[in-house]
């Protein structure tokens, strides 16, 4: 079966489809043009090499450093030497998970990290218990990377224009949803500089803060250990590990984002599996440092902390004392650190989509959250999240303090069952796997390490915003549960109509199926049947049409749009694949029809919006048929509820609005839920 030609002459397009308005303009302009996909070199251009993904994934986790150390610091409650084995402690657990998630990558080299791991190793239901933590998880990073990079921007501000600051937040997340509309790349490489001049930044401060105090290195080792026999006397042996305990599961948002890069697979650059591991390196070792060497730069400086002043900052001013160039080191530094903390938010913006993408191919969320639009981003989920955040952002006033605590809890949830889900997937491996004992004490370690901070983190800070995240987390798991039931109801009705209707099939003569028809002839009146997949809906659909005018139509044509969504695009080939699978769905209609004896044909378009292509496939076959009558198939409900319109797409109508306005008949035939 070969695809009709699409050449040929064009009648002028109508409003509906090509809007000339000054919004639409804006729109383009702001987000882009849309992008072929004919375009063989599209997903290469789109995907990103290891060190745009170390920038667009990887600034999550560098990020964390902004507010992870200096929440530990604080945490420790005057006994600074503990900085030391709790630097020690922070570089064994980026190392240690960063690790583990290499090895998640490696055993799921098509993506989708704790959604995909856990869903797969430990079953679909505490697989969306995962999803929901990833979602919350995802949109608190959008609101602690923008509260966070104003509170950094902020601190050389006067303390009277901080009332300012909740409004700035806004408008850069405002303005960070606008960029990603436009694409990950585009966006990536946009803020590709501001990631740049604060690994230098750091690198100096951080360079500098500890090698000036080289010659102090025993002084302050022996500071240290008075520090350590002072406190075992005053609390014990005992006390002081609660205590670091404490501090480092308080300090647990610096682990944060590490995730991200096993979530963005999809987006690496072929070959994917290297490609996110060198990524996973360069985070791991970058964060490992930043985080570990403030910590140190704290405890050698005497840093504490400054009202209106973030702790980097009190450093970065300290240490900037010592440069000729001070006000511009300083600057240059808390500049970079706030626009980092922005370009963190991508993580959210990059992955948020993509766990709600997967999760509705799952039938754990709404279709619509699959979709692409005509620049080949996830609007929808890119929307809900800018939304969620803005939200949070408001909810919270911009509170770091407060958000870290909400934030942590489902990241270290996530991590846990992604762990216990890897354990036990190496512990079924024992018998087949000679190196089993390494990868299962690796996954024991890092459950061991993300449990413990989950415990202390939900425990600690349960009554001080916890219990907010436990609840919207769990009223999500509850509502993909609903949405899943719903599905499955639509679904089994829909089979129920195509045994119905294939009852009645029963009677036509299968030998039927492998016989040409007669040429559709152009001039008899025609019906052009729209379907989306092979089902009993397209069936039903079909049969109606002869049920309610036998003997009037003389041509059938099948039509659909192969819809280019989240679940298809992951590669260079998908689009490919896509076009033969729509190819042979719709080869089982023509031998459906065919069994009528039935003139019939086929034709279609792949693209992201099926609304926009089906009315361009519409048009181009209506002027081949003048005598043609649209049709297509609609779930409708005895009773419509406002959630059934947001489960459900409206496309049929939205459709038949388009060729209405082109004087061109299109009926919808309905398919009863009952």
């Amino acid at each position: 079966m070969t695809q009709p030609e699409k050449s040929g002459a064009t009648m002028p397009e109508s409003p509906l489809s090509e809007d000339n308005s000054f919004l639409h303009r804006l729109w383009r302009t702001l987000i882009g043009a849309p992008r072929g996909l004919t375009d063989k070199s599209l997903f290469h251009h789109l995907s990103l090499i290891p060190f745009l993904a170390w920038v667009g994934l990887g600034a999550d986790g560098l990020s964390s450093s902004s507010y992870g150390p200096e929440e530990a610091f604080r945490a420790l409650c005057g006994h600074t030497y503990l900085a030391v084995p709790l630097a020690l402690l922070m570089i064994s657990t980026v190392l240690i998970i960063s690790l583990a998630y290499s090895r998640i990558i490696e055993a799921f080299p098509s993506g989708g990290g704790g959604y995909l791991v856990a869903t797969k190793l430990l079953g679909p239901r505490v697989g969306v218990v995962s999803g929901s933590a990833l979602v919350v998880d995802y949109i608190l990073t959008i609101t602690i990377s923008i509260a966070a990079a104003g509170d950094a921007l902020f601190s050389f501000v006067p303390l009277h224009l901080h009332h300012w600051k909740l409004t700035v937040d806004a408008i850069l997340l405002l303005g960070l949803t606008t960029l990603n509309l436009r694409g990950v790349r585009e966006s990536v490489v946009a803020l590709t500089p501001v990631f740049i001049v604060f690994v230098l930044t750091h690198v100096v401060l951080i360079g500098y803060g500890i090698f000036s105090h080289t010659g102090e290195m025993q002084a302050t080792a022996a500071k240290v250990t008075d520090g350590f026999s002072q406190g075992m006397s005053n609390v014990g042996v005992f006390g002081l590990l609660l205590l670091l305990l404490r501090a480092f599961s308080l300090g647990g948002g610096t682990y944060t984002g590490i995730e991200a890069v096993s979530n963005g697979l999809p987006i690496m650059r072929e070959p994917r599996v290297p490609t996110a591991k060198r990524t996973m390196l360069y985070m791991a070792s970058s964060l490992a440092f930043t985080a570990a060497g403030l910590l140190l730069c704290y405890l050698l400086w005497g840093i504490s902390h400054v009202p209106g002043k973030t702790m980097n900052a009190v450093l970065a001013e300290r240490v900037a004392a010592q440069f000729p160039f001070s006000s511009t080191f300083v600057f240059l530094t808390l500049f970079s650190e706030g626009a980092l903390l922005i370009v963190a938010a991508q993580a959210g913006f990059i992955d948020g989509p993509r766990v709600l993408a997967n999760m509705a191919v799952d039938s754990w969320m709404p279709h619509r959250f699959s979709a692409l639009s005509d620049r080949l981003t996830t609007q929808n989920g890119i929307f809900l999240m800018c939304g969620a955040a803005l939200a949070a952002l408001l909810y919270t006033h911009g509170n770091v303090n407060a958000i870290v605590v909400m934030y942590s809890i489902n990241v270290f949830l996530t991590f846990s069952l992604s762990m216990f889900g890897m354990l036990k997937h190496w512990l079924a491996q024992r018998d087949t796997e000679q190196n089993w004992r390494g990868q299962a004490a690796l996954f024991s370690i890092g459950l061991a390490l993300c449990s413990s901070i989950l415990a202390v983190t939900v425990l600690e800070k349960f009554t001080e915003g916890g219990w907010l995240t436990v609840v919207v987390t769990g009223i999500l798991v509850g509502l993909s549960f609903i949405v899943r039931q719903h599905y499955g109801t639509v679904y089994a009705k829909i089979s129920e109509l195509y045994q119905e209707d294939m009852l009645e099939l029963a009677h036509a003569p299968a030998d039927g199926e492998d016989e040409e028809t007669a040429p559709l002839d152009p001039s008899q009146p025609t019906a052009i049947l729209l379907v989306g997949a092979y089902s009993g809906l397209g069936i039903h659909t079909m049969l109606s049409i002869f049920r309610m005018l036998p003997g009037y139509y003389k041509n059938l044509i099948f039509i659909t749009v192969g819809v280019v969504d989240s679940g298809v695009f992951k590669g260079e080939e998908t689009v490919a694949a896509l076009q033969e699978e729509t190819e042979k769905m719709l080869a089982r209609y023509l031998r459906l029809a065919k069994r009528l004896r039935i003139p019939c044909e086929c034709d279609y378009e792949l693209g992201t919006d099926a609304v926009d292509e089906a009315e361009k496939l519409c048009r181009r076959l209506h002027r081949e048929f003048p005598k043609a009558t649209f049709f297509a198939g609609k779930i409708v409900f005895q009773r419509e509820r406002w959630y059934q319109r947001l489960l459900h797409n409206e496309t049929a109508f939205a459709i038949q609005r388009q060729l209405q306005w082109n004087g061109q008949t299109m009926v919808i035939i309905p398919a009863r839920m009952v």
